[in-house]
């Protein structure tokens, strides 16, 4: 059986990829867009994404194929490929909800709709500090996820998600928490992810043990 590689990439890209270094500019990938967004360190954005009047938080990375549109996003957050943060709304109240009636220059038919933009606009995203999101997730607008959480791959959130739970299904249900309640709310309380780079790389270590965290700085 032969295999053909469908994405064939010089030795050039691949060793500009394997070898990658984060730093203090965002590491961006090949046919991405950014608008009105603003983007932190040490983060990256995969191939074929979309950020659009957004806020991406330091040390946060997508892999690829994602859209984030009117949404605020934490720090150290891991949000895998094909994930879509507040897809659009239609105007299911009219007459048609088809964007003609908001998009209305493409149509030749007057002046875009402002105020259907604005109520968009209006239902933001909110993505806590350290959240995970699977692949293919959607988080529909005006959804908070809590810092910490975990979200499924290919389900839809529709309701608010606590801290450190983990949310799956169609509709996303909790299944779980990641930790009990009195570590939940040490880790609320620390706040790790506003520590500053020096205080970072000195307690990196500790990241990597909860008894030693907690003993430490809880």
């Amino acid at each position: 059986m032969q295999y053909i590689d469908l994405y064939p990439k010089s030795d050039e890209l691949l060793a500009k990829y394997s070898n990658k270094k984060l730093g203090e500019s965002p590491y961006i990938h090949d046919n991405v867009i950014i608008r009105d967004s603003h983007i932190g360190a040490w983060t990256e954005i995969g191939h074929n994404s979309h950020i659009i009047e957004s806020t991406f938080g330091d040390y946060s990375y997508v892999a690829g194929d994602v859209s984030i549109i009117y949404a605020d996003v934490g720090k150290y957050c891991s949000i895998a490929s094909h994930v879509r943060l507040n897809p659009g709304n239609h105007p299911m109240w009219r007459v048609t909800q088809h964007h003609m009636t908001y998009r209305r220059k493409m149509y030749n038919l007057g002046e875009d709709d402002a105020d259907f933009f604005q109520w968009r606009r209006d239902h933001r995203v909110t993505v806590g500090h350290d959240v995970w999101i699977g692949h293919g997730a959607i988080i529909m607008p005006g959804i908070t996820i809590g810092h910490g959480a975990v979200i499924g791959s290919g389900a839809v959130v529709t309701k608010d998600v606590e801290p450190y739970s983990i949310s799956v299904g169609v509709a996303a249900k909790p299944v779980k928490k990641r930790f009990d309640d009195n570590i939940v709310a040490k880790l609320l309380e620390i706040q790790w992810w506003d520590w500053d780079r020096a205080t970072l790389e000195a307690r990196f270590e500790d990241l990597l043990d909860m008894n030693t965290f907690i003993e430490k700085y809880g």
